[in-house]
């Protein structure tokens, strides 16, 4: 699963034991990536 950085804005993958934090300045709020998928809802 990808996240991105809420300070420096890289994409980050987390390993299992590695804990939640950003390997590339050491924030620790990670924001999950949404999908680019359309999705239609349709009402009888």
């Amino acid at each position: 699963m990808t996240y991105k950085c809420s300070r420096c804005k890289r994409d980050v993958s987390l390993d299992e034991y590695g804990g939640v934090r950003c390997p590339y300045c050491g924030h620790r709020v990670l924001l999950k990536e949404r999908s680019r998928d359309i999705k239609t809802v349709q009402v009888n």
